[in-house]
């Protein structure tokens, strides 16, 4: 008999979790709280609302955390420009601290005695939730369903779903199981289906937030972005909310097919996995970052910031947002922002961000009577260049001669 009377589910009221939903209260016989977060996936959360109530769950969390997710976890990742493996922007990675943050809280509040997600047991996820929770309450019970049922594919579960009455809605217009999605403000991810094959090109209309660059506007558009801090802090003069920032990025960004990416990653467990990303929004203020910061930014600051970004990116992927070394690096990086203001303007065109111009009236470290290919009337001595040079090249040189005695 299992000495976990409650557990709180991080419900999406999708077919994974609705699954879990009842296999836990017919497996652990225990009480459900479910919890859906709000990151702005852009669809009604009401649903999982009428779908927990179905079955029998009394205390049910449905949060609206858009404005902590992108204040609290997308702008400071954004202030260290990062970036995995050269291309994926974190999208998933960066949501799952704040979903374990809610998980524990709730879990206190209604004092439970374990948590439950439905990660699977292949993936990053599970991982992510756990050392999450775990740094947060380190005495949490944690129920991992994919761990331990043998509902192991996607067609066992719509079985399950559909010999259990449990409504499902298929993603997919084509039948069969539908992609494995995540979604919130930064990004939407689609996996599975024959995205499992990497050498297959993903279906036109599997795509949500974004037109393919052939069908983006003929036109190109411009866009003044503000920075304060490092964050962004208006959009062509108007001041905005952090979450209304990005989904106003998301929307012009998808306008001009900004934002796609097929990546074949490697997964934390040790398996590559391909998988298919949209994040216009993420792209742009990516671009635009660096851009703000290029005027900004010392320049060794600026390369330690580059080299440590890698490191940085890991520790996201890998689920350490609540780790002492990602907290020690978030206090160097934002030490770094304290002058990184100013504004960048890009133009977008057929999936293109093109940064056209940046200025920063208090912060600027360009001195163009410095930089200026015209007469710089003696601000920059030419001629200091040749012992700079000089020095430089001496252990070279000194190596360069041993060689030449040795002939």
């Amino acid at each position: 008999m299992s000495d976990i009377k409650k557990a709180v589910l991080a419900y999406s009221g999708g077919l994974d979790t609705s699954v879990i939903l009842k296999w836990l209260q017919d497996t652990y016989q225990c009480e459900v709280v479910t919890f859906t977060a709000d990151l702005g996936q852009g669809e009604e959360l009401e649903p999982a609302r009428e779908k927990a109530q179905k079955f029998g769950v009394k205390e049910i969390y449905i949060d609206d955390l858009r404005e902590e997710f992108v204040r609290d976890f997308v702008f400071p990742m954004f202030r260290a420009n990062t970036v995995y493996e050269g291309e994926y922007l974190l999208g998933t990675s960066i949501a799952r601290p704040l979903i374990a943050k809610r998980l524990i809280e709730i879990a206190n509040e209604t004092k439970a005695d374990a948590i439950s997600h439905g990660a699977t047991g292949k993936g990053n996820d599970q991982v992510r939730f756990e050392l999450g929770a775990y740094a947060l309450n380190p005495n949490i019970q944690i129920i991992a369903p994919w761990r331990e049922w043998d509902l192991l594919s996607r067609e066992k579960l719509l079985a399950y779903a559909e010999k259990h009455s449990i409504p499902v809605e298929m993603k997919h217009k084509q039948g069969g199981s539908p992609y494995s999605m995540d979604a919130n403000l930064l990004h939407i991810s689609y996996e599975g289906r024959h995205l499992e094959d990497p050498s297959a090109e993903a279906e036109e209309d599997m795509w949500r937030w974004t037109v393919s660059p052939e069908k983006a506007p003929d036109a190109a558009e411009y866009l003044d972005i503000e920075f304060k801090n490092g964050d962004i802090v208006a959009l062509n003069g108007k001041s905005m909310k952090a979450h209304e920032i990005l989904a106003e990025l998301n929307r012009i960004g998808g306008k001009h097919g900004i934002g796609r990416l097929d990546l074949v990653e490697n997964r934390y467990v040790g398996m590559k996995s391909r998988g298919c990303y949209e994040t216009p929004g993420g792209t742009i203020i990516l671009k635009a970052h660096r851009a703000i910061e290029s005027i900004t930014l010392d320049r060794e600051v600026a390369h330690l910031k580059d080299d440590l970004m890698p490191r940085y990116a890991s520790l996201i992927y890998n689920g350490y947002w609540w780790s002492p070394e990602r907290v020690a690096l978030q206090t160097l990086i934002d030490h770094t922002q304290a002058t990184v203001n100013g504004w960048v303007r890009v133009k977008l065109y057929k999936g293109n961000v093109i940064v056209v111009g940046r200025d920063s009236k208090t912060d600027s470290l360009f001195d163009s009577t410095i930089a200026t290919f015209e007469d710089d009337k003696g601000a920059y001595d030419q001629k200091d260049a040749g012992g700079f040079i000089k020095l430089n090249a001496l252990r070279m040189r000194i190596a360069a001669n041993l060689h030449l005695r040795k002939k």
